[in-house]
């Protein structure tokens, strides 16, 4: 096979992977319930099975006749498999997977049925959009919205549904859905980074990017998640006093997972094996009760697909082990959050990574020009790749306990920051033969070795190199892949498209060979890229004044980071590259704008509920066994009995004043609800609720949280960090 794509697919679906013994794993699990190459290959005709490898490898449109053959043969294998429905399977903007399950069961006009699923249902839907988030692109009342399948990504049977992966469009045909923007914006950096490689390789046909993520998340017990209202409605905790001992020793990070969680584990890395979720890594992440799931690479289009349906997986089988997954990135206050690392790089169809270097120098030209166009991509959309992670969870994480700050920079190590520097210092224009020389063999040529020795990190960094891939750590562990990834594509295939232009530039107007063209053009881009490099500690105050100095956005809430999306720049960035339109672009503001102020709106009234209906009143009964027991004192002791109750009067007082000034503070946070209510513009709104409204979570929390420390541990409502962090 000569696509990346279709490659990905075989690679994923149709090889075996290690057998883990020690688990009872088999290798005959992988891919199971998907309808991979093998399947194709049984259930499919040779002609139905080259018309969907010619979809997938070089977009050639399947016609019906075909389409109706796939259809058959897909519907044959998946009743084979126990399922009874069929779905298109879709990410719509809500930030879930989305699915209308219609069965095979047809009735016939003379009263006979039969299952039916041909070409039109397999290749195209109409699912009701009226309730799908559209930013006004449509109104409420035109319902029309349509599912085209994605043959790139496989079919699958999950659980008795044949479910395929869709796109998912409005009537007009602006996309509505995650997919839409990522697959086109996987073409744009093929088109644009195959016109590149031809200075260095003209065999190859195609470069896709490829994503790994690693998806941390908490898991407890669920009868302490359904005790607590908050972590039921937002999925964090609204108030809780930290334990005496959280993360603080270090001793859960890599540690020896508990057996029940193993036995979650298992089932998990079960139900993925079956789809062709190609899971290998897990592990106990730093604060208590946090862990980590990670797969092996894949087709960036695959890997969202799978994260996306992992993040379903997780949910339904935590609940067979009595547990909750919490996916909120902040879900408790004082310890780790949970992110998505996304490790992302570029791979051609002769399956190069051109984010690895090689053994020759024209290798590591190659290596260079997509290292250094990666970094002058950030350099110059940093504050719109800040946008791309932006929400109300990712607001909490980032800047706190070993999450990367807002500010957005790049860490690529010591070793590799002495190469640029001595690129950097060549003079400019054309090369001596024994400048040549030099570059080649004591720069360029020594870049493997110093990959090699290259082994720091740096946790802080939101976005680092780490031997042979990008790692960008800033996105939320609730997020949908998609998003920060069409956003890195579609800004490297305008780089690379700005780089052919400079490159060809110089060999056409001053007669420049080839390679010391992109050398000059590279050291151009190191110049220009200086300041988004950074390789200290990100969570110092000194880096925010150093950032500010630089230039560099610092945008700490999702309003603030928004805005970047409606600018004339943004627009003109992927209207260029043809992933979003004008429209689609101002569509997602709104839709992101307004689940922000929206997820601020409940959690104002669910705070408001725990405080008036749960805090307060164990509080005021705590108050009153107080005053009883003052009381009795006063009786018993009479004008000296202050002398024997000192600590209950003081401890009286301080509940008192706690009660009093947490009862204020609900008022005024309902009063400023009520002003905001009548507020109409989306972006004012978002803003008034970052503003106004948030900081008074704080002023809440502190005394509701110092009343947990003082109140009887038997009158408090609320199930305890202490309780729920450590359940085994």
């Amino acid at each position: 096979m000569s696509n990346i794509r279709f490659s990905a697919i075989e690679q994923t679906f149709g090889r075996k992977p290690v057998k883990v013994s020690e688990e009872g794993m088999r290798s005959e699990l992988y891919g199971k319930n998907v309808f991979d190459k093998k399947s194709m290959l049984q259930y499919l005709s040779k002609e139905a099975y080259m018309a969907v490898k010619d979809a997938v490898e070089k977009g050639i449109k399947i016609s019906r006749e075909i389409s109706d053959q796939v259809a058959a043969g897909m519907k044959t294998w998946a009743i084979a498999q126990g399922a009874t429905h069929y779905t298109h399977w879709f990410q719509p903007l809500t930030g879930f997977s989305a699915e209308k399950h219609d069965s095979f069961f047809e009735k016939l006009p003379d009263g006979d049925v039969l299952e039916k699923f041909g070409g039109g249902q397999l290749v195209q839907q109409e699912p009701d959009a009226s309730s799908f988030p559209s930013g006004g692109i449509r109104n409420t009342f035109e319902a029309r919205g349509y599912t085209a399948w994605d043959p790139t990504s496989p079919a699958f049977v999950y659980e008795t549904t044949l479910c395929i992966p869709t796109i998912f469009i409005s009537y007009t045909g602006h996309a509505l859905d995650y997919k839409t923007p990522l697959l086109r914006s996987i073409q744009a950096l093929d088109r644009e980074a195959t016109k590149v490689m031809k200075y260095f390789n003209r065999n190859t046909k195609k470069v896709l990017p490829t994503l790994g993520w690693e998806q941390e998340y908490f898991l407890i017990d669920a009868a302490f998640y359904k005790s607590r209202p908050d972590l039921v409605m937002t999925g964090r905790t609204l108030l809780g006093h930290a334990p005496a001992r959280g993360q603080q020793l270090d001793d859960h990070y890599f540690g020896s997972i508990p057996e029940r969680v193993l036995s979650y584990m298992r089932d998990l890395e079960i139900e993925s094996l079956k789809l062709g979720i190609p899971v290998k890594t897990r592990h106990n992440e730093v604060a208590p009760n946090q862990f980590e799931l990670a797969p092996i690479f894949e087709e960036a289009n695959l890997a969202v697909d799978h994260n996306t349906l992992l993040m379903d997986i997780m949910r339904k089988v935590a609940r067979r082990h009595n547990f909750e997954v919490l996916l909120h990135e902040k879900p408790f206050a004082g310890i780790n959050g949970s992110g998505k690392h996304n490790n992302w790089s570029l791979m051609t169809d002769t399956g190069s990574n051109l984010l690895s270097p090689g053994k020759t120098p024209m290798k590591n030209l190659e290596f260079l020009t997509f290292f250094i166009n990666t970094i002058k991509a950030v350099n110059d959309h940093e504050e719109l790749l800040r946008a791309f992670i932006a929400s109300a969870g990712n607001d909490h994480r980032l800047g706190a306990n070993e999450a990367p700050p807002a500010i957005i920079s790049v860490f690529i190590g010591e070793q590799l920051t002495k190469v640029l520097k001595q690129i950097k210092n060549f003079k400019e224009g054309k090369l001596t033969p024994d400048e040549k020389t030099d570059l080649k063999l004591n720069i360029v040529g020594k870049i493997p070795e110093v990959l090699l020795d290259n082994t720091d990190r740096n946790r802080t960094s939101p976005f680092a190199f780490t031997g042979n891939k990008f790692e960008f750590r800033a996105v939320g562990s609730s997020a949908n892949c998609a998003g920060p990834m069409f956003a890195l594509n579609t800004m490297m295939a305008k780089q690379l498209k700005s780089f052919r232009v400079e490159v060809t530039k110089l060999m056409e107007n001053k007669g420049m060979k080839k390679d010391v063209a992109i050398f000059n053009v590279l050291k151009s881009y190191i110049k220009q890229s200086e300041r988004i490099l950074f390789e200290q500690d990100g969570y110092s105050d000194e880096w925010e004044k150093e950032a500010a100095k630089r230039g560099l956005s610092n945008n700490k809430t999702t309003p603030q980071a928004l805005k970047i999306k409606l600018d004339p720049r943004s627009i003109a960035l992927f209207e260029e590259m043809e992933v979003l339109t004008r429209e689609e672009m101002e569509a997602r503001y709104e839709v992101e704008i307004h689940q922000y102020y929206t997820q601020l709106q409940i959690e104002s009234g669910v705070l408001s509920d725990l405080a008036l209906n749960h805090i307060i009143p164990a509080a005021i009964r705590y108050q009153q066994q107080l005053v009883q027991v003052v009381s009795g004192l006063k009786e018993l002791f009479g004008k000296d009995y202050t002398k024997y109750a000192k600590e209950q009067i003081t401890l009286l007082s301080e509940v008192s004043d706690k009660i009093n000034r947490l009862s204020s503070n609900v008022r005024k946070l309902k009063s400023k609800l009520d002003s905001a209510y009548s507020m109409k513009d989306s972006t004012k709104v978002a803003a008034f609720y970052s503003e106004q409204v948030k900081p008074f979570f704080e002023l809440i929390r502190s005394d509701a949280d110092a009343l947990e420390m003082m109140v009887n541990d038997e009158l408090w409502p609320l199930t305890k960090y202490r309780e729920m962090l450590f359940t085994r």
